[in-house]
């Protein structure tokens, strides 16, 4: 059999794109080793946005976020931009976590800005569900007003094709695959006790997920948090460092405090929830350890719009005297991979 003219320009043309995409890949695998050969023995400091709307967030009795969760306003996405904007100014990047109903909006140029600037976006479920629902009305609060929705499907379907529309649905607006996996929600055990869960994500593609939240001490709602409050939230960075789930599932857990628990949860002033990271990011530099920030632009414009713990951050690591680096998940991932093997 032989190939006319055209079918053998077609042929070669496949084989120039084959190359240089393998090409492409080999320079990126080469570029990332030596960048986890320049960040061996330092601190790894992640600053993270969960893009999505809050309960209580900018005024209190607002509730009708749980049922769009994905559907930002104009300020939560004017602070995603300006926030990956000062964290690149330091040398660094911002991960981000998306809720796939954002991709609906009419406009998604602020998000290709982001990932233009090199900042990676992650999957957060298409419309926030709890990923270790046993029960239709554990799924979402969408779902328990609408059962109508999944009723007739079963609850591990409903989340792994909720999870896959939200990664089909940023391909679509922003030509990418999702930079990770982060659960709405965090667990004191992370998917601990859940390895149907860590299959579920191994086989939509995601090599890591950040899903494991440390349990630590509160003072009382509006009450200034003393020394052993603190102190609690400290300790609880031990607990809050990476692993490998049995499976082969990298466990990238989401640093204490965050703002939720902070302006939600404990009512904490601004200065109070700053001193809280003060101390955390300063544990994990000086032990060489992982801290991975967990924050909401929806939350943070109305709790700190100067960015003052984003600008903390950078600002710890910057004076740290190269003990630590600004990094994104992936690159923790690839250390505790490294580590493991």
């Amino acid at each position: 059999m032989t190939l006319s003219d055209p079918e053998h320009r077609a042929c070669g043309l496949s084989r120039r794109r084959f190359l240089l995409g393998a090409a492409a890949g080999a320079t990126a695998a080469l570029q990332a080793a030596e960048k986890d050969r320049e960040l061996q023995g330092k601190a790894l400091i992640a600053i993270t946005l969960d893009l999505e709307m809050l309960r209580n967030f900018p005024t209190w009795e607002m509730t009708h976020w749980d049922y769009e969760k994905g559907n930002l306003n104009d300020e939560a996405k004017g602070y995603t931009v300006e926030a990956c904007r000062r964290v690149k100014s330091y040398g660094g990047v911002l991960h981000n976590f998306a809720v796939g109903q954002v991709f609906e909006h009419e406009s998604v140029e602020w998000l290709k800005g982001i990932v233009a600037a090199g900042h990676p976006v992650g999957n957060h479920t298409y419309d926030h569900v709890y990923v270790l629902a046993r029960k239709h009305e554990e799924v979402q609060f969408l779902f328990r007003r609408a059962p109508w929705l999944i009723e007739d499907r079963a609850v591990r379907d409903v989340i792994r094709d909720n999870i896959s529309k939200c990664s089909r649905a940023m391909k679509a607006r922003l030509g990418i695959t999702p930079d990770g996996f982060r659960t709405p929600g965090g667990f004191a055990h992370g998917l601990s006790g859940r390895p149907d869960v860590q299959r579920l994500l191994l086989d939509l593609g995601f090599r890591w997920v950040s899903g494991k939240y440390p349990r630590h001490a509160m003072a009382e709602i509006g009450v200034e948090p003393g020394p052993s409050i603190y102190d609690a939230i400290v300790a609880a960075q031990a607990e809050a460092q990476p692993f490998v789930y049995p499976t082969g599932l990298v466990e990238i857990p989401m640093s204490p405090i965050s703002d939720v628990w902070a302006f939600r949860n404990g009512r904490w002033k601004l200065d109070w929830f700053l001193e809280a990271i003060r101390r955390a990011v300063t544990w994990a530099i000086e032990n060489r350890a992982v801290f991975d920030f967990l924050s909401h632009p929806s939350c943070l414009y109305a709790m700190d719009p100067e960015f003052r713990a984003v600008e903390l951050i950078c600002e710890l690591v910057r004076k740290s005297g190269g003990r630590a680096a600004l990094v994104d998940l992936n690159q923790i991932a690839r250390r505790v991979r490294a580590q493991s093997a």
